[in-house]
């Protein structure tokens, strides 16, 4: 494991605050005391209470994991994961599972495994300034379940996987030094499903650690900014602004209110007019709505102009000299339907996406800042497409806020391929989880369809009694998108859209690439049964040769173990000399083959879009090299993005 010098911890300095809080912030990413805890003893024996026991220290923002912490993987090895286990028992598999240098022929191995509690503190200097301040520890992607205390005092526990977790340390943290403790458990304690993408290791792995942000932020002590959400209606050139207000007062709030709104991406400048009002808020009801007229001029977001506005609130309390100020953004997009298809604006749109698994070989774990996905969102609108289904998972904001201002339409999903209607944690969990999403990103233009997993079960009742209670909560609380119980099923009628596996070549009632090529086919008879837009499910999966060179390109926390296994099974059969022939071959005959999926679909009148399974390579559940890209969403030269662009966009 690597060792870390520690360097002397007094954070004085104050930046400007990366999270969804306003305030002041104290960074806190750098170099932390850290220990594993693999026996769960840490608590009963109170590791909280005073500096960890332990030589070793780690990075944060990052994984214990990528820093070589954790077991060597090997046989013994229980894996986050279900599908693929089968291979387990095949012979031509046993010397690469039994050896030492273990690797995997189901996924891309990770140099080093570990699934349990892990412990990070570190000091902190909390500035005379802070003095009776509200104080926030905002930490943007832990991994998974976090338990904090300061000093010795418990704060309290949180387990969402796809939005921050913010602790409330006001009345623990004065001026002065104190000690900050966080347990972090990648045990899946919530059964979200072992394949899901948001923990499994057929994908991103099941790390432990914190990304993101992290840091302690300041705030006004007396009234704050608990949320702020906006609903455009774009025929009336208007938005409504849902509003709270927190406060740890219990009288009524009087004050006055200033709104000011300006587009900032747009080649042509757009400032609507500020509007004041007056507020008075009773105790009990701290929630509030306000319109505000946008103008004749506002602009519209769609994926062709994804104009972007800026939103200040300012709220002036009549009976305290200092003003709270709270910014979000905002596009003025309304989701509607025309027939069985999707409109933006009133505009019919045909959704062309590929699924993100989670796949990020280089760490493990996905990327935080926004150029990382606005790359990605370049790759795929260079290919003809416009949509991105993140499949079992949900992205972090630098996904949303990258597809807010490329024009890219995202389907998020809450992190489960579970089974639903059982009885176990993950039912309560669930609309947890969705009223978190809803709530941390529903104000992003780009955030367009919700389902809470891929493929639910089990099958029947009371699945789906359950998901179209989860459904229907969903659709009331937050109306700027569209949802459905699932991904690929079940077709249930609380669904505002359907995600399907029948209307693709393979499985569409027969099979059709037995038939002659022509160019007749495609999918009406089976979308005309909905009355609700029909998206096909994952189409394509069409495999190529594993390249054997690209072995190289995973030279980062993942091994592209699979890959080297495949390259020696065709020096074995003496094929290696044909290893780059095979791999071509079969990825021109790939790309003819997604020319006629995705052309059938295209042609098929009503039809609300595809989601390719996919533009990129899929390295778990045993190896699906299906993309047209590598895992890197890299080419791999045998299609150009104009080339494929020509049949998909």
């Amino acid at each position: 494991m690597r060792k870390l010098t520690i360097p002397a911890i007094v954070l004085s300095s104050m930046m400007c605050c990366a999270s969804a809080l306003s305030g002041q912030a104290l960074p806190l990413e750098g170099v932390w005391r850290f220990a594993l805890d693999p026996d769960d003893r840490g608590v009963a024996q109170r590791w909280f209470a005073g500096d960890l026991d332990t030589e070793d220290l780690i990075r944060l923002p990052g994984s214990l994991q990528e820093q070589g912490f954790g077991n060597k993987p090997s046989r013994h090895t229980e894996w986050t994961s279900d599908i693929g286990f089968r291979l387990l028992g095949d012979e031509r598999f046993a010397s690469y599972i039994q050896a030492e240098e273990f690797l995997s022929p189901f996924w891309l191995t990770p140099k080093r495994h570990y699934v349990g509690p892990a412990w990070y503190q570190r000091s902190v200097t909390i500035p005379q300034d802070w003095k009776g301040r509200r104080v926030v520890l905002h930490l943007e992607r832990p991994h998974w379940q976090t338990t904090v205390w300061v000093n010795d005092t418990l704060v309290g526990t949180q387990n969402s996987l796809g939005t921050p977790h913010e602790y409330v340390l006001t009345d623990m943290l004065g001026p002065g030094r104190h000690r900050l403790t966080i347990r972090v458990d990648n045990r899946v304690l919530i059964p979200v499903g072992n394949d899901a993408h948001s923990v499994s290791d057929q994908t991103q792995t099941n790390w432990n650690g914190i990304i993101g942000n992290i840091g302690l932020i300041a705030q006004n002590p007396a009234i704050w900014f608990e949320d702020v959400q906006v609903y455009p209606d774009v025929k009336a050139r208007t938005i409504t602004i849902s509003a709270a207000l927190g406060t740890a007062c219990f009288e009524t709030l009087e004050g006055t209110l200033r709104l000011c709104a300006e587009c900032f991406n747009s080649p042509a400048a757009h400032r609507v007019p500020e509007r004041t009002v007056p507020l008075e808020l009773p105790p009990d009801k701290r929630r509030f709505e306000i319109e505000y007229a946008m103008g004749r001029d506002v602009q519209l977001w769609d994926e062709f102009s994804p104009a972007l506005y800026r939103l200040t609130l300012t709220f002036a309390p009549n009976d305290q000299p200092e003003p709270i100020e709270h910014t979000v953004t905002f596009g003025m997009r309304q989701l509607g339907l025309d027939g069985t298809q999707f409109t933006i604006n009133g505009r019919r749109v045909f959704l062309r996406g590929t699924l993100e698994c989670a796949i990020f070989p280089k760490t493990g774990y996905p990327p935080m800042d926004t150029a990382s996905w606005k790359r990605i969102m370049r790759i795929i609108q260079a290919h003809g497409l416009n949509h991105l289904r993140f499949h079992s998972w949900c992205p972090p904001k630098a996904a949303f806020v990258a597809a807010d201002e490329m024009g890219v339409f995202i389907q998020a999903e809450a992190s489960t391929w579970p089974r639903f209607g059982q009885g176990t944690p993950v039912d309560s969990w669930i609309y947890e989880e969705g009223g978190r999403m809803l709530k941390a990103y529903g104000n992003h233009p780009s955030f367009i369809l919700m389902a809470p997993a891929n493929e639910p079960h089990p099958h029947g009742e009371p699945r789906d009694t359950f998901l179209t209670r989860l459904i229907q909560t969903w659709s009331e609380q937050d109306s700027r998108r569209y949802y459905t119980a699932g991904s690929g099923w079940p077709a249930i009628g609380a669904n505002e859209f359907h995600v399907m596996h029948y209307p693709r070549l393979q499985q569409y009632p027969t099979l059709r690439l037995n038939e002659r090529p022509q160019t007749a086919t495609d999918y009406r008879d089976h979308v005309n049964r909905y009355d609700v837009p029909v998206i096909s499910h994952e189409i394509g999966q069409w495999c190529v040769y594993p390249n054997p060179a690209e072995r190289f390109k995973y030279d980062g926390a993942l091994r592209g173990g699979n890959i080297e296994i495949a390259r020696d099974m065709l020096d074995k059969a003496g094929l290696l000399h044909l290893g780059h022939d095979f791999f071509m071959a079969s990825g021109m005959f790939q790309v003819r083959l997604y020319k006629q999926e995705i052309e059938a679909a295209l042609r098929t009148p009503g039809f609300g879009g595809f989601q390719l399974l996919d533009l990129h390579d899929f390295p778990g559940q045993g190896t699906a090299p299906v993309g047209v890209l590598d895992c890197f969403w890299e080419p791999k030269g045998y299609v150009s993005a104009e080339a494929f662009s020509r049949f998909c966009g």
